[in-house]
């Protein structure tokens, strides 16, 4: 009885052991992934040049769309962590699906907003068009009236999309897959909408978005990459947001004008304003397309969420 008792006790030491072994392993497994996915995002936020000092022009057209290119590639990662882990939204709790499913709204809502301020750019760009053909058509007099610096777009109302960081907190000593969800929502939020916020304020051109936004992930920039959510601070309330290629057009509005007011040939300045507006329409329109394409992957991600969610209340 004693020699069954202890052939009992030593089989239960030893599955004990081996389900304390396998805990650890998949604790230790679930910590890699979490870390890998943050250590992609920091990769990509790590090669958004933002020093001042080195002699880029910053904010550009090209610079932004490089940060808005930072948008698929984060949601990317996401997606792939869901999968490393083996924890499809199926299992997830009511709280993560519902902040997911408000992360996409929002992101949704940016991408229309984004699209919304290059409408107001190329919309400014005809009237700059039109004031060149009435300069060769020698309305000299009504082509000043139209030859205006861009104006800023009023935005109607405030960005402040804000995730919710309670559901990132940890609840227990023990990681687990609900766990690397919430923190990685948080982190994703975060990090979207600080870019966000760099993209808006270029595009409207003043720093008052970025300023909105960028307490929802600067904090995790500035852990992640020192330096960086200042020097992005520095750099766009410095240029009050206003993009290269905008300031560039408006220097040769100012030419042309200039020119027709003192009297003296207005070619060469004509042709300026000509080629800068070329430019201009290639990258407002390049962007429209890139903008489009997110928001559309976006919504058709979001309306199968909800297909699947419904789906499975039935």
């Amino acid at each position: 009885m004693v020699l069954l008792v202890q052939k009992f006790d030593k089989f239960y030491s030893k599955l004990e052991n081996f389900h304390h072994h396998k805990h650890n392993h998949q604790s230790q497994a679930l910590t890699a992934s979490l870390e890998a996915f943050k250590s992609h995002v920091s990769n990509c936020l790590n090669k958004l040049s933002l020093s001042s000092k080195s002699g880029l022009e910053i904010p550009s057209f090209s610079w932004i769309q490089q940060c808005f290119g930072l948008l698929p590639i984060i949601n990317h990662a996401f997606a792939k962590l869901v999968v490393a882990i083996d924890y499809p939204v199926s299992k997830w709790e009511a709280a993560s699906v519902d902040e997911y499913l408000k992360y996409s709204l929002n992101l949704l809502e940016l991408c229309n907003s984004i699209s919304s301020s290059l409408s107001h750019l190329g919309k400014a760009r005809l009237s700059l068009a039109h004031a060149l053909s009435l300069v060769e058509n020698s309305s000299l007099s009504l082509a000043l009236k139209h030859l205006k610096p861009i104006q800023p777009k009023v935005l109607n109302k405030e960005l402040r999309f804000q995730g919710n960081e309670e559901i990132g907190k940890p609840r227990c000593s023990n990681i687990s897959k609900q766990a690397v969800i919430d923190q990685a929502l948080v982190v994703m939020q975060g990090m979207v909408f600080w870019v966000c916020g760099i993209l808006m304020s270029g595009l409207v051109g003043e720093a008052k978005p970025y300023l909105e936004m960028r307490s929802s992930g600067g904090r995790f920039v500035d852990s992640w990459l020192p330096g960086l959510d200042l020097r992005a601070s520095e750099v766009i309330v410095e240029r009050n947001g206003v993009l290269k290629e905008v300031k560039e057009l408006d220097d040769a509005v100012a030419g042309l004008a200039a020119a027709i007011g003192t009297g003296k040939s207005s070619d060469e300045a004509a042709e300026e304003l000509r080629r800068r507006l070329e430019v201009f329409e290639k990258l407002v329109e390049g962007f429209g397309k890139e903008v489009d394409c997110l928001f559309n992957k976006v919504l058709a991600g979001r309306n199968q969420l909800l297909n699947g969610l419904g789906q499975q209340k039935q």
